[in-house]
């Protein structure tokens, strides 16, 4: 496989995003051009007979373009990072609208192989619990953006029955109980709060995901 040119410094990615908001042309070609060796990365997490790794690489850097013009300086992560995302969705766009891949396939089917040969059932990437460097990325953008943004969505309740509940703050989760418990107010409406609050925290990150 070729070679990629290394990634940019945020630095340098900072100053080529600065002028591609001004308009240049040649500043989007580099962000695409210095982060082709992610798609890479990413492409190679998807081993399937039918598609060969270098298309897997071409369906990936769509989402790299996409994820160049619609990325903004404002969003608070790393191009890199948002990029990753998109390219990942990309990829499982493409594999999901295969007619090998339609809902109608068993789960234990085999659809691949893993770099030791071992057979590879579609079942085990659903439930792989694998973390690689772009997944811990993701992880811990979305978690960073959420401790930012909870205190600005949410109502006082909301945000400290979730921080009770999820262990933020450098603390351990506790059961719904519990917080009904020490707040003195009932479980279920512990329960109502919690499923409204999720909810605005699932919008948020919409809001920020990739199209």
């Amino acid at each position: 496989m070729k070679t990629f040119p290394k990634p940019l410094t945020a630095r340098e990615e900072r100053a080529y995003l600065e002028r591609l908001e001004e308009g240049d042309p040649e500043a989007r070609k580099v962000l695409i051009e210095r982060n082709l060796r992610l798609v890479a990365h990413v492409a190679k997490k998807y081993n399937f007979p039918e598609r060969e790794l270098e298309d897997m690489i071409s369906i990936g850097t769509i989402g790299l373009i996409k994820a160049v013009d619609s990325y903004r300086l404002g969003k608070g992560s790393r191009l890199a990072t948002y990029a990753a995302k998109c390219i990942e969705n990309e990829i499982l766009m493409t594999l999901r609208s295969d007619r090998k891949y339609r809902r109608d396939v068993s789960m234990y089917d085999p659809i691949g192989t893993d770099k030791e040969g071992n057979e590879i059932q579609l079942v085990d990437i659903m439930e792989s619990q694998e973390t690689d460097i772009v997944e811990a990325l993701y992880f811990t953008d979305t978690l960073e953006r959420l401790q930012r943004t909870m205190p600005q969505i949410l109502t006082e309740t909301e945000y400290r029955i979730l921080t009770m509940r999820y262990g933020m703050g450098c603390r351990e989760g506790v059961t719904q109980k519990e917080v009904a418990e020490s707040l003195g107010i009932s479980r279920s409406y512990v329960s109502r709060i919690e499923k409204r609050a999720l909810g605005k925290c699932r919008r948020s990150l919409a809001e920020y995901s990739c199209m």
